[in-house]
């Protein structure tokens, strides 16, 4: 009986929301943040939604408690969704993240325990260190967005 569920569980697929930041910073260059997970993937600042947050709320907190940047600025006109499932001791999970696009002022960051290091890069070089295939499309539609906002 314990057999039938297990099977039953891993069948049960449990619903997450996060939010967060295609993080840039325009200096001598444009350069864009990523964040070397534990998990051992590059990606974008991002985390769970908590309590009544707000997507926009949810972003700025998450991209100050990983990076400790708190200065940032959303661009309205910009809000990317992308899911996707995965698995977590034998539990199965689909996660719909949703994106803006900030800039920011500074290139200090100090990393959270979630992450074990941090790289400031071009656009070029960004798509090719991001882990995920989404994560190169959301990189490709932000870059977009920002040069027909003239940035």
């Amino acid at each position: 009986m314990g057999e039938i569920s297990e099977t039953i569980s891993e069948r049960v697929m449990i619903y997450e929301k996060s939010a967060g930041a295609v993080l840039f910073y325009d200096g001598a260059r444009r350069e864009y943040l990523l964040l070397h997970y534990n998990e051992g993937h590059w990606d974008f600042p991002k985390g769970h939604i908590e309590g009544s947050e707000t997507e926009e709320q949810t972003c700025r907190r998450e991209v100050k408690e990983e990076t400790a940047i708190g200065n940032i600025e959303i661009f309205p006109g910009f809000r990317h969704v992308y899911g996707y499932n995965y698995r977590r001791k034998g539990q199965l999970y689909h996660k719909d993240v949703t994106f803006f696009v900030a800039k920011t002022t500074t290139r200090e960051v100090k990393l959270s325990v979630e992450h074990k290091g941090f790289v400031w890069l071009s656009y070029d070089d960004a798509v090719k260190k991001a882990t995920f295939d989404n994560g190169k499309e959301l990189l490709r539609r932000a870059k977009d967005f920002l040069s027909l906002q003239g940035f």
